[in-house]
């Protein structure tokens, strides 16, 4: 938590944010308005247009007192705020789980049971927080009827109907339009890169498994991107900087986006990976540049493959696996047909709704001893 104070200084508003102090702009403040008569309390949405406001608005007067603090602005408008509020507008608490990196020892996904997350909102917020903090978790104990997936899926969120559909059946297929639906071995990798969003999420629920290959692969981004970053921080730079190309297409459909393989957020954090090898083409650049790229490429390539990071396990009949898309890659060991049948079915739902549903049962008081 950032150490956010208030204070005056030659009758000048200023903040010190962990030690270094600024003046507080009046249009800032004045944009945080918690004045009912400019801000719905329900909707938490302003009834004035603050992108109206004079550029040179002016604090003319102010104070702090208490926890508090009072302004009054050249546009005629005065308020008084809590120093909480203020600090909490500048330095804004997620409210969610922090992501925990994981590697190999992890061993499995946190499993939590179907027919208690189904109605039981405290075992739904246990099941939420495992899912924010680790990027995947098993349901187990599920019907085993086809269509379950979406009843699963709903409870996370809403699910995303692609050109595959509402959900898509994982079995062998010959010659089908996609490597997924082979009983080839699958490298980690992130479905549909080439969208535009990427789907977020993905569930794949478990029918019947009657083989003994086609055991389910998960690595986490994070971790491999830590690593890299000890390694080779100029090679994840390229691969944070980098766009590439990446394309889909078949009789219906063609697909096509350009993005970095590492994904990171507003503070450059890494979020998760674009990465499927069997989608992407680099663009074209300089010899050195390129060969640079490829040294780190072929690193993160060989870091997802590592048995330092992955986890290996077997997906049984009314488990569901859930994980996130881009933070969280998946893949499957190869199985042999001849065994049995091997039948998933799956679907997407979009980043926002569990971390969501997440604040909606903590601010409740749901899940509190989590």
């Amino acid at each position: 938590m950032r150490d956010i104070s208030f204070s005056l200084s030659d009758r000048t508003l200023v903040v010190t944010i962990d030690g270094d102090t600024l003046p507080v702009p009046a249009l800032w403040l004045r944009e945080w308005t918690q004045d009912p008569t400019q801000l719905d309390l329900v909707s938490d949405q302003r009834t004035f247009d603050p992108h109206r406001l004079d550029p040179g608005l002016e604090i003319v007067e102010a104070s702090v007192v208490a926890g508090s603090v009072s302004a009054r602005f050249s546009d005629g408008h005065a308020e008084t705020w809590t120093t909480e509020f203020l600090a909490g507008a500048i330095a804004p608490q997620s409210r969610c789980p922090q992501p925990i990196a994981w590697r190999s020892d992890l061993g499995a996904p946190p499993r939590h049971d179907w027919r208690a997350i189904e109605h039981d909102d405290a075992a739904m917020a246990d099941a939420l927080h495992d899912f924010l903090a680790y990027g995947t978790i098993v349901v187990h104990d599920s019907p085993t009827t086809e269509g379950t997936v979406l009843d699963v899926a709903s409870r996370f969120g809403f699910v995303r109907r692609t050109n595959f559909g509402v959900l898509f059946d994982v079995r062998s297929v010959p010659d089908s339009n996609d490597l997924a639906y082979r009983s080839i071995a699958l490298g980690a990798h992130t479905d549909n890169p080439y969208r535009e969003p990427v789907p977020g999420i993905q569930l794949l629920h478990c029918l019947v498994n009657e083989t003994s290959g086609g055991l389910s692969t998960l690595v986490d981004a994070i971790a491999v991107t830590d690593r890299m970053r000890e390694v080779d921080p100029e090679g994840l730079q390229l691969l944070i900087d980098v766009p590439v190309r990446f394309t889909f297409r078949d009789d219906q459909t063609v697909l096509e986006s350009r993005r970095p393989v590492v994904a990171v957020d507003h503070d450059g954090a890494v979020t998760g990976l674009h990465y499927s090898p069997k989608l992407d083409h680099v663009p074209l650049m300089s010899v050195e540049r390129t060969q640079a790229y490829q040294r780190a490429r072929l690193l993160l390539s060989t870091l997802l493959a590592d048995p330092e990071f992955e986890i290996t396990f077997r997906l049984d009949a009314g488990e569901a696996m859930i994980f996130s898309n881009d933070r969280v890659l998946h893949g499957r060991t190869s199985y042999d047909t001849g065994e049995g049948r091997r039948h998933l079915q799956g679907c997407y739902i979009d980043h926002d709704e569990p971390a969501s549903r997440y604040r909606v049962l903590r601010r409740a008081g749901v899940g509190i001893n989590v």
